[in-house]
């Protein structure tokens, strides 16, 4: 790789803010200086990205091509910098043009691409493909919008837009000359000529998709790999017609009609115009991706007959699943493929990842609205459906059961997961726990058509960002006492930091980092939001998407339990505790945000109450994103990975806590269990039901006949119900629990999990107090860790599902 130097950073630097601004450095504000540095570093990155396309065409590779609805990349400089092995020379060039690095790479906002995990799972994955040298692609869409801006207000969550790309769109360059087109609508027109069935669809709306490509750096390499960003344009931007007639609106609306899909991420679906809007993203991006593909493949190669030598389609949940009839369609239309080859191709290039068994998650379509807006998809799909239904017929003789659960398409729904299993080559889940409940019970008849099919790849996340680079204290103490940097790029490696498990010198100095760690992140809060935050308390952090699978609602229990505790007994002796939540629900989730706002409530009660102080706190830190996330991380201490058994796929931040030295109390859920294995009961605080015992229990569960045999639990639940100090009464969030809808109460079990819960609660207070013991199971936890670094993800996806080679 090329070494640059700090004067040569700083003339390219100096030189895009002429070319680019018209200013000198002694001109240029913040804003130019970090585009100028992001514009500098894209270049390096775009030279990179050439040769290793040149590369890869030159070698016949095969490709990989990762499809997801999300990437949430974060902030790109710092991190892109860090990959090529410059970041301690920009910094230092920053400096001398007389700019606070850290205030500029502050200044980059997250790029607004995702939610939550699934998003942070694909942005981690695409570093770690272009890290091992696996030529691939990720597509999705240029949100200009991306999700929401969290906002708090009076304890209520708001939605504010977050228009990202003011700064973002630094990374991205425009290829209009790759631009495609997509067809909404219409009708289909198909006639014979030639012993050929030609089929059109006339009367359609088209769309433009234009690529924004972002250039993805691997470390301590030159290859560099690309996240395709699909934004959408119209082909007639104004209609002139309409305006020489002086009817402005109209004469923009079908351009506004076609930027409406690139503008947010998650449209609210509670309505039909929701759904219409959902469902054209989806296939916008997918379809402009599988052309973009389709066509450079032909012009390389001249045929399609070798598609699926060459090309791997992995699509990261059911969002991209268009993809399967969209290349059915491609074929057959456009390039006069038979359907038995076309079906060939397709089902040996396509692989599904599925991220959840939550039936709410596992999207289906009304078919009326499928037919009106992808009248030709809907054909294909309707043709799949009838030839795996003959199929299942035969294999389970006629069974009207199987074919009900495995239809593709039934009483008016198009159900997106059976066409993936129906039609990809792989499936795989993301934990063992998960892959496990996907073959006994989510698709377990389609498991015993296709077992070959099911898989599991264990998620990973980028270990060089959330290790390293987030907390370089830590890897500098790691590099000590392993003699080297090797685990960045082997992170197994990391297995031999515990070999220090007994050296009271390294447990003393990993103490004193997260001491470090925890100031830097109370100074932060303080500056950012006026919170102060006790750092002599445990950090106990629960931060990710606010669901009630994930039973924050149960961590705001336990908290009233110790703060009643407290009410008791004023002078109780209690071991100091600050618990922080940080997440996002989604705008149309009711009981999420009144949740939200419960916790804000109690924040309020217990943080102004004298008898707290020193003692108890709570704060909702809001507009969790993936900067708060890397400030934050580093400084907790408990890690809440407390969703229901059976119900959380895999989890990523459990991941990311434990490389940081965080405990974790947690069910045995997702990938809480391979941690569990690795960790052993003397490193992680298990508690609560497990998946079996939940499928065996909901019979004839009871949350009043537990509620009823637990007075501290009543007590809870009635402190829940009145409210606090701000008047609001949570009786509907109790309510639920106790009594619930149609019959359905506590579908999460909180009340039966809650007297172990808080019985684990103790023994993590109990180790804390035994500072070596605490230090030393921090220690196993980091060392532990390296399994779970999405570089081994991705070598089991690249072995197992993709059959592609990778650097050693």
């Amino acid at each position: 790789m090329h070494s640059y130097t700090k004067l040569e950073l700083e003339s390219l630097i100096e030189g895009k803010l002429r070319r680019n601004f018209g200013r000198t450095v002694s001109e240029a504000t913040q804003l130019h200086m970090f585009k100028a540095c992001a514009m500098v570093i894209r270049d390096i990155m775009s030279e990179h990205q050439m040769e290793t396309s040149k590369r890869s065409y030159d070698t016949d590779a095969r490709e990989v091509h990762y499809l997801s609805l999300e990437f949430l990349m974060g902030r790109s400089l710092e991190k892109n910098a860090y990959n090529l092995g410059v970041l301690d020379t920009l910094k230092d060039a920053i400096s001398d043009m007389g700019f606070s690095p850290a205030d500029l790479f502050e200044s980059e906002p997250d790029a607004g691409l995702g939610n939550g995990g699934l998003g942070r799972l694909a942005a981690c994955y695409l570093d770690s493909m272009s890290t091992l040298e696996i030529p691939a692609t990720g597509y999705s869409i240029c949100y200009q919008l991306g999700i929401f801006k969290q906002k708090i207000v009076d304890g209520a969550q708001v939605e504010l837009s977050d228009d990202w790309l003011d700064k973002g769109d630094a990374w991205l360059m425009t290829k209009m000359d790759e631009t495609e087109l997509v067809n909404f609508g219409g009708h289909v027109v198909d006639y014979w000529e030639d012993g050929f069935h030609h089929v059109s669809l006339e009367d359609c709306t088209t769309v433009m998709a234009v690529p924004r490509d972002m250039e993805i750096a691997g470390y301590q390499t030159e290859h560099t790999n690309v996240l395709r960003l699909w934004d959408a344009k119209s082909p007639v931007p104004v209609n002139m017609n309409f305006y020489s007639t002086g009817e402005y609106l109209k004469a923009v609306e079908e351009q506004t009609m076609a930027e409406v899909i690139a503008k947010v991420l998650y449209p609210a679906d509670n309505h039909y115009e929701g759904k219409s809007l959902r469902l054209k993203q989806q296939y916008f991006f997918v379809s402009a991706t599988v052309q973009s593909i389709v066509h450079k493949h032909f012009a390389k190669y001249g045929t399609l007959h070798n598609f699926h030598e060459k090309h791997v389609i992995q699509i990261n949940d059911t969002h991209p699943t268009w993809v399967i009839p969209e290349l059915m369609r491609i074929l057959m239309d456009e390039y006069e493929f038979g359907w038995d080859e076309a079906w060939y191709i397709t089902s040996h290039t396509v692989a599904y990842t599925n991220h959840t068994i939550l039936a709410e998650a596992l999207e289906h379509w009304p078919q009326n609205l499928v037919e009106s807006l992808l009248p030709r998809i809907f054909q294909i799909i309707c043709e799949i459906n009838q030839r795996y239904l003959d199929e299942l017929r035969l294999f389970f003789n006629n069974d009207g059961n199987k074919l009900y659960e495995m239809a593709i398409v039934w009483n008016g729904d198009v159900r997106m997961a059976n066409l993936c299993v129906a039609s990809c080559f792989a499936v795989n889940g993301v934990s063992a726990l998960h892959s496990d409940i996907l073959v006994r019970d989510v698709f377990h008849d389609a498991w015993l058509r296709t077992p070959e099919k099911f898989q599991n790849v264990t998620n990973g996340v980028d270990h060089r960002r959330w290790l390293a680079e987030v907390n370089p204290a830590l890897n500098d103490l790691i590099v000590q006492v392993t003699g080297s940097d090797d685990y960045l790029l082997h992170p197994a490696a990391l297995s031999e930091f515990e070999t220090a498990k007994n050296d009271s010198a390294v447990l003393t100095r990993l103490a004193e980092i997260k001491q470090e760690n925890k100031v830097r992140f109370a100074n932060h809060m303080k500056k950012q939001n006026g919170i102060l935050l006790n750092t002599d308390a445990i950090f106990d952090v629960q931060s990710k998407r606010l669901h009630e699978y994930k039973r924050q609602l149960l961590n705001v229990m336990h908290i009233v339990y110790l703060y009643q505790q407290l009410q008791d007994n004023p002078q109780l002796e209690m071991q100091p505790h600050t618990f922080l939540f940080a997440a996002k629900a989604a705008p149309g989730y009711v009981m999420a945000k009144k949740i939200i706002q419960l916790i804000n409530s109690l924040s309020r009660q217990i943080n102004n109450d004298p008898i707290c102080k020193d003692k108890l706190q709570v704060f909702f830190l809001e507009n969790y994103c993936v900067s708060l996330a890397e400030r934050m991380i580093p400084a907790a201490e408990v890690s809440e990975q407390i969703s229901t058994a059976g119900k959380e796929a895999s989890g990523t931040g459990n991941m990311k806590f434990m490389m940081n030295g965080a405990l974790t109390i947690g069910t045995e859920d997702g990938a809480n269990v391979e941690m569990h294995q690795q960790l052993g009961d003397d490193n992680i605080f298990i508690f609560g039901l497990t998946s079996d015992e939940v499928a065996d229990m909901r019979p004839h569960y009871n949350s009043y006949e537990y509620m009823m045999h637990n007075p501290a639990l009543k007590r809870v639940l009635d402190a829940i119900a009145a409210g606090f100090s701000d008047g609001r009464s949570y009786s509907d969030i109790t309510n639920s629990l106790i009594f619930g809808q149609n019959g359905h109460a506590d579908e999460y079990m909180l009340l039966a999990d809650f007297a172990s819960y808080v019985k684990r609660q103790g023994d993590v207070v109990a180790a804390y107090q035994d500072k070596t013991t605490w230090n030393q199971m921090a220690l196993v936890n980091i060392a532990r860790s390296g399994i779970f670094a999405a570089d081994r993800s991705i070598r089991d996806y690249a072995d197992n599902i993709w059959h592609v080679p990778y650097r050693g």
